[in-house]
């Protein structure tokens, strides 16, 4: 009995892939091995292939019990991949153009359709979500084949009634030599991406009109560009607040003092701390944290910013001179004398 392969590398995705990289993949490998376009002998089984690896991917619950038990997790599944729960319909009809026997007609197949959504993950320095950044981004995506102009078959040729679908759909007469039938072809595009300042891990970037082409004279769908934010060494973002440390000396954290306290911005502001300051007290500078974002994900229009919060971490001396010796311990004498008083 031969090995049933893994359904990510079916899908040539990793095991960390978004469901919207999981559908880009399939909608470009299902053009690939379409039976009614490619007519190589191991075409129907590949696209088969393809349509169960999907089915499980492209469910929550299958692709979870394939990530911790492989093939062997599906069996409470009823064995075999089904479609029930997968919505294979509007992809073929994203991709060829007609809905497989649920829907019927020429209007209804030339129906405007909007374009497939793409999404893009993006790595921030902490200061570049801080500020915002501009940065260029290059992705895969398709575009209409220029040759055909969409339509998946040779220039001067018609279309023919699909033998596989009873006439719901149809297909090429002369397949298209430079898109294989698929009517796109995947090209790389290169953009600039403005990143609003104050973003934060995982905050999601609409670029409209930048995904996938529409069908039938629909628009392109949308690039969704995803931030991840490196973390850094000395802020702790906690929303629109960050938190730092700051090193007091003993006796700065007893009699009172000042320190100097590092920003974002390169500049330092003192912070004055008062006689008796515990260990781990929190003191807050207003305004010197994250631009504050609105509803829309965008900075805030009246400019707010979180707070900086400091951390006081008192330091005590590595080492004491014979003079502070005698003084720490005429300290202790005192300190025990009060007690035994009280």
């Amino acid at each position: 009995m031969a090995t049933k392969r893994d359904y990510y590398d079916i899908l040539g995705v990793h095991r960390d892939a978004s469901p919207e990289e999981i559908k880009s993949s399939f909608r470009r490998l299902a053009r690939q091995y379409h039976p009614d376009v490619n007519k190589s002998h191991d075409a129907e089984e590949k696209f088969k292939e393809l349509n169960e690896a999907y089915a499980v991917l492209a469910d929550p619950q299958k692709r979870a019990a394939f990530d911790r038990y492989g093939h062997a997790g599906l069996d409470g599944f009823g064995g075999m991949p089904d479609f029930t729960n997968v919505d294979l319909g509007d992809i073929f009809e994203e991709l060829f153009g007609f809905g497989f026997g649920r829907r019927s007609g020429r209007q209804q197949r030339n129906a405007p359709r909007r374009g497939a959504d793409l999404q893009y993950n993006l790595t921030l320095d902490f200061e570049e979500a801080v500020f915002g950044a501009e940065k260029e981004v290059e992705f895969t995506r398709d575009e209409v084949c220029t040759r055909c102009d969409g339509e998946g078959a040779e220039p001067g040729t018609s279309k023919s009634t699909c033998p596989t679908c009873g006439g719901s759909g149809e297909i090429a007469g002369a397949v298209c030599h430079v898109c294989q039938g698929a009517g796109a072809v995947v090209r790389p595009k290169r953009i600039e991406v403005k990143i609003p300042a104050g973003v934060q891990d995982g905050s999601r970037v609409r670029i409209a009109g930048e995904g996938h082409p529409g069908f039938g004279g629909g628009p392109r769908g949308d690039l969704y560009v995803v931030v991840r934010v490196r973390p850094h060494s000395r802020f702790e973002r906690r929303g629109a607040d960050l938190v730092t440390e700051a090193g007091v000396a003993l006796e700065d954290a007893v009699l009172g003092g000042e320190v100097e306290v590092p920003t974002l911005s390169g500049k330092h502001v003192a912070l004055k701390i008062p006689p008796l300051t515990q260990n781990g007290r929190v003191f807050r500078l207003a305004g010197l944290g994250m631009p504050k974002l609105g509803a829309d994900g965008r900075p805030a229009k009246n400019k707010a910013r979180g707070d900086l919060m400091v951390r006081v971490r008192v330091v005590l001396p590595e080492s004491l001179s014979a003079r502070e010796r005698e003084l720490f311990e005429r300290l202790r004498e005192e300190r025990r004398k009060q007690k035994v008083g009280a």
